[in-house]
């Protein structure tokens, strides 16, 4: 018998806007916290610390631990998580991926809430409950544990590098396709489609893609970006899967991680295989261009010297990454289309090498 609801964990605080960082010791105290840990990525307590550190001390908040954190290491992480005082009630981690995944799993591992303050938003990693690890020396997403809180000040992710920001952008619009294709393992009888995760996700990617800007650091942009992002992990929490926003695009990513030397972004490889598949699918391939050139994301791309002889390889895996899935890239005469888009696309021919 099917359980008739889903029973799922949605972040208790979402809090986006300005001068956000001198909000968390209000927010933590607020919700009833009084001990915590807190992780920084590298280098980033010189910028944050003492905003950071000022904020929960003036709101009565015992910080009974602070680290620089710098790896995802599973063995590292493990040992870190238990090293820690059993009086802490909650971990904040506040960064980019790595302090955010690690700090995630110390949360998971110790069953304690988290919270989740990015300081740029290269993807949707800092919404979801899965974090990317190193296992046996390979980066390999596991479970983890949904943020308890997500508290993200505008102004430092628009002080952030400018591609961390084309790397969100490409992470959000990759729904587009990955909806795409579970949508095709629905109809081939591999898959079944949550409605309401699939609802979340369109939702996500139909507000953000039709978002009025000037310049990506427009606080409206910005906030509709990780609102956005934000959308896409709780899809994948209502699914209990990555495939809301997880698609053929990605396995090309992931595919590219493999054995590029040199890899970008995680949103920039998505993104540019974004527009690919679309091509493919022959599927919204003209909002998606749209949204790629008015945001300077395929000028940015045009920079990175990326070669489509590395996109050609990884349309060939791609189907050896996730065996278990069936997206287009799956099926033979669709990695035929793909390789041959790669060579005679306009905009793929101006922007690869």
């Amino acid at each position: 018998m099917l359980n008739s609801i889903h029973r799922i964990a949605i972040p208790s605080i979402l809090d986006v806007g300005k001068n956000n960082l001198k909000n968390i010791g209000y927010l933590v105290n607020k919700n009833g916290f009084t001990k915590v840990g807190v992780f920084f990525g590298s280098g980033l307590f010189e910028l944050f610390g003492k905003q950071v550190i000022s904020s929960l001390t003036d709101n009565s908040v015992d910080i009974v631990y602070q680290q620089e954190i710098d790896t995802i290491s599973m063995d590292d992480i493990v040992k870190q998580a238990f090293a820690l005082s059993k009086d802490i009630e909650v971990i904040i981690g506040i960064g980019g991926g790595k302090v955010l995944d690690a700090s995630k799993y110390m949360a998971f591992l110790r069953k304690i809430p988290f919270i989740s303050v990015p300081t740029s938003t290269s993807n949707d990693g800092f919404s979801s409950s899965n974090a990317s690890l190193i296992i046996g020396g390979k980066r390999t997403s596991v479970n983890a544990v949904m943020p308890y809180g997500i508290i993200v000040d505008v102004d430092v992710i628009r002080n952030a590098p400018e591609k961390f920001l084309f790397s969100g952008i490409g992470d959000l619009v990759s729904k587009i396709t990955a909806l795409y294709d579970w949508q095709f393992e629905e109809k081939m009888g591999k898959a079944i489609m949550d409605d309401f995760a699939v609802m979340i996700s369109k939702k996500a990617v139909n507000s953000f893609v039709r978002t009025q800007f000037s310049t990506i650091k427009d606080d409206f942009f910005l906030k509709e970006l990780v609102d956005s992002l934000t959308m896409s992990g709780i899809a994948m929490e209502i699914a209990g899967d990555s495939a809301p926003s997880s698609g053929s695009e990605h396995l090309i990513s992931h595919a590219l991680d493999s054995f590029c030397e040199k890899t970008q972004l995680h949103g920039i490889q998505v993104g540019v295989a974004t527009y690919l598949m679309s091509k493919v699918q022959k599927h919204r391939y003209e909002r998606i261009t749209k949204v790629f050139i008015s945001t300077g994301f395929f000028e940015h791309v045009k920079t990175l010297s990326m070669k489509k002889s590395d996109f050609e390889k990884a349309i060939l895996m791609a189907p050896s990454i996730k065996p278990n899935r069936y997206t287009f890239l799956h099926v033979q005469k669709y990695r035929d289309l793909a390789i041959k888009l790669l060579y005679e696309d306009a905009i793929l021919k101006n922007i690869l090498v």
